[in-house]
């Protein structure tokens, strides 16, 4: 198998798409150096789900997603990509973990994409599932077996994307935030 790291680190051209024939957009690998833009994407990103969760709730994902240490553990463990305006603006990331990195709901042999995230303004534009297609492309490049993610009722779009793109439920797995979340995976072997 291929390194996801290797192969994150390497020399990859930016891809450009105009959306709409107006804005351009640059894809790219996410880089330490993002690190601030980084979170400040997820919190505007996330920030959108406060009305769906109880004040308690909230509070504990801000935590998370305000947690710095939480996006240097990705940058450091994942290739990011990152998605970015003409003004060299952050308005989407993506993480994709490498299989041998298994937590309490992903197993070792998966390789698995964190945090998918689109700026509000920016919404229904194509970038989370240019986002998701570029981690699959990664996962196929280095020979990964299945690729899995997780999400949850409150996110309806992701769920669409997920599932157009070959993503099948699993199983549900325990809450978290108050809300059913269920565990995706995608074989690419």
């Amino acid at each position: 198998m291929i390194s996801l790291w290797s192969t994150c680190e390497g020399n990859v051209p930016n891809l450009q798409f105009p959306h709409n024939g107006v804005l351009h957009m640059v894809y790219r690998k996410g880089v330490s150096y993002d690190l601030e833009q980084i979170q400040i994407l997820a919190l505007s990103s996330w920030s959108q789900l406060q009305n769906d969760l109880s004040p308690e709730n909230w509070q504990r994902l801000f935590k998370s997603l305000s947690n710095r240490e939480t996006y240097v553990e990705l940058l450091e463990k994942s290739c990011s990509f990152v998605c970015e305006n003409t003004d060299k603006e952050l308005i989407g990331m993506a993480f994709l973990v490498s299989s041998g990195n298994p937590t309490d709901i992903f197993l070792s042999e998966w390789c698995y994409i964190r945090y998918v995230s689109v700026a509000p303004e920016f919404a229904g534009r194509g970038i989370g599932r240019r986002l998701v297609e570029k981690c699959i492309e990664l996962a196929k490049e280095t020979r990964e077996q299945t690729i899995a993610l997780h999400t949850s009722e409150i996110m309806h779009q992701a769920r669409h994307i997920y599932e157009s793109l070959g993503f099948t439920v699993l199983r549900e797995i325990e809450p978290r935030n108050g809300k059913k979340y269920w565990l995706y995976t995608l074989d690419i072997a």
